[in-house]
């Protein structure tokens, strides 16, 4: 039977291999945090691996059944109080630690069930539908663990969850061509004349590319109003995420917005150091804090 830490053991693995740059963000939150949102990124990537990495080879029934089945283990499971699945058993532990929500869950295995058939979107309206549950209720998830300071905090999380996904989709253009889908509003597409199934970095690309970046940061912007929301222990950490995630479309930029022949990635150093800075400056903060409170 595995314990609860080697569960919450097991989510931390997850992100570290394949979350790499939302990893690097948790350790600017307090050690009493980060197991949690680690929980968090667990589930998200037991059901897109189910999902993504069955193989295209198997049919769509078959991983539509998984994926029902994964999300039947796990209400059961939170109903319960416990699991002996490697993953969710951190998962529930978090869940009802602090009260997220279940229908947080329930939207977000609607999307990935959506991944299963739905190719492309032809609205931005549209994907936003989508990203309802891939990306805007992740921020929602995340909100109890944070402990904003208001209610107003909850718009501005999911806005920062749809800018790390547009962010993602502006980079993984070409992996998403590679699995038969195309993110990136079609009528946008039409728009600017871009078609990605060429896999150059045309003029016609670029233009539709400065469009959708502006998109997004737009969305970042949105996004920092609720970072004033977050008490000084929770701010560095999605302070540093949102400095990252937004790092990735200047590289997006810096190689003329062609996504194809490379990944545009923030190199580890920088997510070392961005991490860093931001985390010694909080326990700055809380030191002088704590000086202050002793003062006669």
């Amino acid at each position: 039977m595995i314990t609860l830490e080697q569960s919450y053991e097991r989510c931390r693995r997850l992100n570290q291999r394949y979350g790499t740059t939302y990893y690097w963000s948790t350790k600017a939150l307090p050690r009493v945090k980060r197991h949690h949102v680690h929980a968090l990124y667990g589930f998200c990537r037991y059901a897109d691996d189910i999902v993504d990495d069955l193989g295209s080879s198997a049919p769509t029934d078959v991983r539509a059944k998984a994926l029902a089945d994964f999300g039947d283990r796990f209400f059961v499971d939170l109903n319960a109080g416990d699991s002996d699945d490697p993953v969710l058993k951190a998962v529930v532990h978090t869940v009802r630690a602090f009260r997220i929500d279940p229908d947080c869950f329930r939207r977000f295995l609607r999307s990935m069930t959506m991944d299963l058939s739905v190719a492309a979107y032809e609205s931005w309206n549209d994907l936003l539908g989508y990203m309802d549950g891939s990306a805007a209720v992740i921020g929602e998830m995340m909100l109890p663990i944070l402990e904003p300071t208001s209610p107003a905090a909850k718009p501005h999380a999911q806005d920062l969850g749809n800018a790390f996904q547009l962010t993602n989709f502006l980079r993984d253009v070409g992996e998403d061509l590679d699995r038969g889908r195309v993110y990136i509003p079609q009528e946008d597409l039409r728009r600017f004349g871009a078609d990605p199934s060429l896999r150059r970095a045309t003029h016609e690309w670029r233009s539709l590319m400065a469009f959708e970046i502006e998109r997004c940061r737009a969305l970042y912007r949105s996004a920092d109003i609720g970072l004033d929301l977050l008490p000084r222990s929770s701010l560095p950490g999605i302070r540093a995420a949102r400095i990252l995630y937004a790092g990735i479309l200047d590289r997006i930029e810096l190689q003329e917005c062609d996504v194809f022949s490379r990944r545009a990635r923030v190199p580890v150093w920088r997510k070392a150091a961005t991490v860093g800075r931001l985390a010694s400056g909080a326990l700055v903060r809380g030191a002088a804090s704590r000086a202050r409170a002793r003062l006669p």
